[in-house]
């Protein structure tokens, strides 16, 4: 009981959010229910040829009662002879399957106006908070959970408010409609024909929970799959160089036969619940049937009468079916809004402070004050770094793989927060400003340069979409860039392919640097970046390297011993901790003699 009373208040919540969510197109929503309505009328009149053909096209009954001031605007059917009656039915019959299509043709219009609006919201809305969720949780979750809900669960608020809720709507109303015709026809069928609903509603409820449980193990199994395709296009140059084809094709079915065993169980459950309604509703025509045709025999009822009652009937049930199979429905689309309303509710790590603190330009001191890192208490990565580097200061930042010298940067440009100590920037802790302004301080280049699918003149101007193209031209000549550019076939319009693949890893590199010399921050942070390139290529970006550090407080991250020969300082790390802070020319002179076989290096100790 308490399980029970525990779903419908989950579900409940989950309305509540989609109808704030659909609160903006109140009135889209409204139009398209009225429009749908106009359905119920029609339904009503679209058996009314066939009785008024049967019983006075071919008997000899009168119009029915509700036709006959009629008679005063067309005097042929004040007293109708057989083929008026007949062409009277048959103009009927065109004309409300006229009015029919015409409103059908509305409705779809609206409809796809309606729902195509409130996909795009939500849709936006997940986007947005995606973005703002932190490296730890896309690192942990991975990036294909948020693109499947950003792009399958999303439709389901386009499912359950215009292909669900609104036929239900416009489904009850065409029930009491019906009821209410065939209830002053013949109250006794009328009553017989409602007496399945209790039937249908026990039922649905019996189905719903099996209905929703296998949509969720469905939705887990798609993305698992989806994640697949997207590691492996992504890691294309390294399946092909091992010859992993088969493996990775052979994984991919394997994950999507999962996920088709789970679409066919519940399709299975689906088709269980749709012949149980259909054999439910069938019986019940049979009764009225059986009873109507006794009717008719006694003479209590027309046979055009009965025709007409069975014609409503008909309407009656598909109504009651539809609402059946859109509950069946409503779970899986409840279980996509479940997963979606998830992605939203996860709180981003970085949080920023309701007034932060305006930042224009900084100076550029950075100051770390016993600042220490974990992704988890059980994965510690940095353990109480203290430092200080007055502005313009150039400071590399040294150490083997593993030390964490990238979480370092990571934590000044706020992808993550300390957990223990602070970093103060101008003497202010970094989270005091807002992430809008404190990013827009810093440009930085990463080791992997990432590159959009656009054109090369786009990708520089990604730093400062306002720049004009002689700004970006200067930029790229600084980063020693313009000249490969230009060799291109379209020169700085010529597009670049998903991440940049159409370019070398070098060329890469430069367009990265063009981009940190067009944002023309107070601090530059620069993680490993001519670990992937050769030695001539090295020596270009070294110089324009050199170029940009000049006036700004740097940080660089490097393996390579000659990058950090236009630093001052040089920061080396261990196992997460600040070993020593040194002078970079002394600092290579001890790697320098190390690596002729002397003694280890013994820097200046860092303050804390």
């Amino acid at each position: 009981m308490i399980q029970r009373a525990g779903t419908l208040q989950h579900d409940l919540t989950l309305y509540r959010r989609l109808l704030r969510l659909a609160k903006p197109f109140w009135w889209h929503i409204l139009g398209f229910c009225l429009l749908s309505l106009m359905a119920t009328p029609l339904a009503l009149l679209t058996p009314l040829p066939l009785k008024i053909a049967v019983d006075t096209g071919i008997g000899s009954l009168p119009l029915p009662h509700f036709l006959v001031p009629l008679g005063r605007i067309i005097p042929s059917l004040a007293r109708p002879t057989h083929a008026a009656a007949l062409l009277f039915a048959v103009g009927l019959l065109v004309a409300v399957a006229l009015l029919t299509q015409l409103q059908g043709m509305a409705v779809s219009l609206l409809r796809a106006y309606t729902g195509e609006k409130l996909l795009l919201e939500l849709r936006s809305e997940l986007f947005r908070h995606a973005q703002r969720l932190s490296l730890l949780f896309h690192d942990t979750t991975g990036t294909a959970e948020s693109l499947y809900r950003l792009q399958y669960d999303a439709m389901s608020v386009q499912s359950i408010a215009i292909d669900t809720v609104i036929p239900f709507i416009s489904s009850g109303f065409t029930i009491a409609g019906m009821l209410l015709v065939t209830v002053r026809i013949s109250w006794q069928l009328a009553l017989v024909a409602v007496l399945i609903s209790p039937a249908l509603f026990l039922f649905g409820k019996h189905f719903r929970r099996g209905l929703r449980r296998g949509s969720r193990e469905v939705k887990v199994l798609e993305k698992s799959a989806l994640a697949v395709v997207q590691e492996v296009l992504q890691g294309l140059r390294i399946v092909k160089a091992f010859v992993r084809e088969e493996s990775e094709q052979k994984r991919f079915v394997g994950r999507s036969r999962e996920g088709m065993r789970a679409r066919l169980r519940l399709a299975f459950v689906e088709g269980q619940y749709g012949v149980v309604i259909g054999l439910t509703t069938a019986l019940g025509t049979a009764t009225v049937l059986l009873i109507g045709v006794r009717q008719v025999q006694l003479g209590v009822l027309s046979l055009g009468d009965l025709l007409l009652l069975m014609g409503y009937l008909t309407q009656l049930y598909e109504p009651l079916k539809t609402m059946a199979k859109k509950s069946a429905t409503l779970q899986s689309q409840l279980a996509s809004a479940e997963r979606a309303f998830a992605l939203l509710d996860e709180a981003p790590e970085v949080v920023e402070r309701p007034h932060p603190r305006p930042l224009v330009r900084a100076a550029g001191e950075i100051v770390f004050q016993n600042v220490s890192f974990g992704y988890g208490p059980d994965r510690p990565v940095l353990d109480g770094i203290s430092f200080q580097l007055e502005p313009a200061t150039r400071a590399g930042v040294a150490g083997e793989t593993g030390a964490g010298k990238t979480t370092l940067l990571s934590l000044l440009l706020r992808f993550y927060d300390p957990t223990a100590g602070q970093i103060l920037l101008d003497g202010v802790d970094l989270r005091e400003y807002g992430l809008a302004d404190l990013r827009n301080q810093f440009a930085f280049v990463p080791q992997e340069p990432v590159l959009f699918s656009t054109s090369i003149a786009e990708n520089i101007a990604y730093a400062r979409p306002e720049a004009t193209f002689e700004e970006i031209v200067r930029s790229a000549k600084a980063a020693d860039a313009d000249e490969f550019i230009r060799l291109l076939p379209h020169g700085y319009r010529t597009l670049v392919g998903e991440r940049g693949m159409c370019l070398s890893g070098g060329e890469r590199q430069r367009i990265s640097l063009a981009r940190a010399f067009l944002k023309d921050a107070p601090i530059l942070i620069l993680d490993e970046p001519t670990s992937a390139v050769d030695v001539g290529t090295e020596a270009s970006i070294l110089e324009a390297m050199g170029r940009l550090m000049k006036g700004r407080t740097t940080l660089l991250i490097s393996h390579r011993l000659n990058v950090f020969r236009d630093c001052e300082l040089v920061l080396e790390m261990a196992h997460g901790k600040l070993q020593g802070i040194t002078e970079a020319n002394d600092w290579l002179e001890g790697r320098e003699h190390i690596a002729r076989g002397g003694s280890i290096f013994a820097g200046r100790k860092a303050n804390g």
